[in-house]
């Protein structure tokens, strides 16, 4: 039995999706014949059966595989900002910091004053914005900055934790 590491195990994950998504399809196929009234049913290669069973096993694999991800992803730890996270709170917080700086983008893009239409009966009414857009702008920069350094931390430290899970019969 080989381990892999938790970076391969994300794909793996992902090849185990697909291939179930797959057999679902199959058994569409194998569980309906359409034939001619008083015709021979035709053979088929594989019955519905032989591939619920398939399906059973990745799908008992897939629960292993990522119940011993999570536990990875809990038990082992990255270095940010001088503290230490676990790497499923590390995750969140890279999802967070990138929608902070998708929202201070918006903000660093408005502009400082713009005129308003369509408001009252001739009166100009003037949309201010009650902040600086350029310090947003550079806010933005800097949180994805910041993001991209705590997913590339991520990405490191899944290559180097092995998980105790047997892929031969995937990879």
């Amino acid at each position: 039995m080989t381990n892999l590491s938790l970076a391969e195990s994300v794909k793996l994950k992902s090849v185990l999706a697909k291939r179930i998504h797959e057999l679902e399809e199959e058994m569409d196929r194998v569980a309906f014949v359409e034939v001619e009234k008083g015709r021979k049913v035709p053979k088929q290669v594989r019955s519905l059966s032989q591939v619920e069973q398939e399906i059973d096993e990745i799908r008992k694999d897939f629960r292993l595989l990522d119940k011993l991800m999570y536990r990875a992803n809990i038990e082992n730890e990255v270095v940010f900002n001088d503290e230490k996270l676990a790497i499923v709170e590390a995750i969140e917080l890279a999802t967070q910091l990138r929608a902070k700086a998708r929202k201070c983008k918006e903000f660093g893009a408005a502009a400082e004053e713009e005129l308003q239409y369509g408001y009252g009966e001739g009166v100009p009414v003037i949309r201010r914005a009650m902040f600086d857009p350029e310090e947003y702008r550079l806010k933005a920069v800097e949180l994805e900055r910041q993001a991209n350094r705590l997913s590339n931390a991520i990405n490191n430290k899944n290559y180097s934790i092995e998980v105790d899970f047997d892929s031969e019969k995937y990879f």
